[in-house]
């Protein structure tokens, strides 16, 4: 992939734009972090040059001063809603990160379920983190929000909300993904510091949409892709216009509840510090694009992933036609369709001409390589091994694993495990050829050019697997498929 974003400018631009926000406040300063902290791997798709952790390297510079909050959505818990590109629900996604920000040596004070309505799945999650010594709170739907502003800003709307005790100066409200509600906690406490007579400020960490980016421009787009089943909508900053005559871009939820932060600030101080949605934001991902065809390229494929996605989800009855739809209307707003993906095309003429499930996958340099179903192995297995061969220059008609070695392995599958498909998974396949490498210079010459494939584009004709679609997102590829199994069954395990 071109790159077209410089990530150490961000880096220093980005640190200096939060440490001027903080100043602004004295004492205590709540920011919503959107998007992902430590592993923003949307942002590096679309931004090509971005680093999945640049955000968490900030923090780092910082760390005496930081508290993370979590927050997750009671309603997410009931629904097992999973995070896409790593395949685990939020409720085990929110001890993943408390693990991954303690590794990092910063304080996680506690877990906020916000829409808590008594969900019986919630209230045994709120027992077994308060068992593992994690502190919990919980915040309530509030009726009418967010247009009720005199309810909202009151006993009964955010003043039933439990207070969450907070020891550090910067408060960070991240979350697993988006709609849990992260804004929502943070003005909730600038009403309850307020009562506790704290002066607090409020400030926006959010990547996307990009503000100083057109509203149509494919990054824009994709941020929109990404929400689809929020119904989420890129829009001119209506207050920034007004206030400054300069045209901006934000969000609808942002827009929406700009006006109860403003009211809260103005009964706080008695003015509100910022005039636009905009005003509260503190990204300069925007100002760190230098190559501006190569982003747009990124974001248009990341469109067409998103919209297979989806198109998976609609099959696993995970999604509505409603949702496919408008990442259908997404890719003509970009100016993008499937046949912009190579992999599709070759992919889905492998398997029509083999009358099997094929993969194809292309390379850095532009190549596509294609694997087929055979009686030893799964068409992704076989294009992951060809894509290896050529890679490194080992000839086509070499087998990397010998048959006396898969063998072995599928009746130890089928024999003895239970399982009903002999075809080994794509991490079998490669503890295979981390063997063979031992005493196979072909197969050392293939294992050694995995790193190679960090970043190349797949496309199965069918659904794959859990587990090779997790092996693939550990190796850096990106995957699409076709929204159909192998099989006519009704349950795929």
């Amino acid at each position: 992939m071109k790159y077209g974003f410089d990530n150490d400018k961000y880096l220093k631009m980005q640190s200096e734009r939060i440490k001027e926000r903080i100043s602004q406040f004295g004492g205590k300063l709540y920011m919503e972090f959107g998007g992902k902290l430590f592993d923003d791997y949307h942002a590096s798709r679309v931004l090509p040059g971005f680093q999945p952790d640049s955000k968490i390297r900030m923090l780092m510079q910082i760390r005496e001063d930081v508290e993370i909050v979590i927050v997750i959505n009671a309603g997410d818990i009931e629904k097992n809603k999973v995070r896409g590109d790593l395949g685990i629900t939020y409720d085990m996604d929110v001890l993943r990160l408390i693990d991954a920000f303690r590794d990092y040596g910063l304080y996680v004070g506690s877990v906020v379920l916000t829409r808590y309505e008594g969900q019986e799945s919630a209230v045994a999650y709120q027992h077994k983190l308060e068992a593992l010594g994690v502190r919990v709170y919980r915040h309530y739907s509030i009726e009418g929000y967010p247009g009720n502003i005199p309810l909202i800003i009151s006993d009964k709307g955010y003043g039933k909300n439990d207070y969450i005790e907070t020891s550090h100066s910067l408060v960070v409200v991240t979350a697993p993904g988006p709609g849990s509600g992260k804004m929502a906690v943070c003005l909730s406490q600038l009403y309850h510091e307020n009562q506790h007579g704290v002066k607090a400020g409020y400030a926006k960490f959010e990547t996307f949409p990009i503000w100083n980016l057109p509203l149509q421009h494919p990054v824009n787009l994709a941020y929109e892709a990404a929400t689809a089943d929020l119904n989420d909508v890129n829009m001119i900053d209506p207050f920034h216009l007004e206030a400054y005559g300069e045209t901006t871009v934000n969000y609808n939820r942002d827009v929406d509840v700009f006006p109860v932060l403003n009211a809260m600030f103005k009964e706080i101080y008695g003015k509100s510090p910022y005039q636009s949605p905009t005003d509260m934001g503190v990204n300069m991902a925007g100002n760190c694009i230098f190559d501006d065809e190569a982003v747009k390229a990124a974001a248009r494929g990341e469109i067409i992933r998103r919209y297979y996605r989806e198109k998976v989800a609609l099959r696993n009855g995970e999604s509505t036609q409603e949702t496919v739809d408008k990442l259908e209307l997404l890719m003509k707003k970009a100016e993008t369709s499937i046949q912009d993906r190579p992999v599709v095309a070759a992919a889905n003429l492998k398997a029509e001409v083999t009358g099997e499930p094929a993969a194809a996958i292309e390379l850095a340099d532009g190549r596509v390589i294609t694997g087929k179903t055979s009686p030893l192995m799964g068409a992704t297995s076989a294009m992951l091994l060809n894509a290896l061969k050529t890679l490194g220059g080992v000839d086509d008609g070499i087998d990397l694993i010998a048959p006396t070695i898969i063998e072995p392995i599928q009746k130890l599958k089928i024999d003895y495990l239970g399982n009903n498909n002999p075809h080994l998974h794509i991490n079998e396949i490669l503890i295979a050829l981390t063997i063979c490498a031992g005493t196979d210079e072909a197969a050392a010459k293939a294992l050694a050019q995995l790193d190679a494939l960090r970043g190349c584009e797949v496309h199965s004709s069918v659904i794959l697997s859990q587990t090779d679609e997790n092996t693939l997102h550990k190796l850096g590829i990106n995957l699409t498929c076709e929204p159909r199994y192998q099989t006519s069954k009704l349950f795929h395990g």
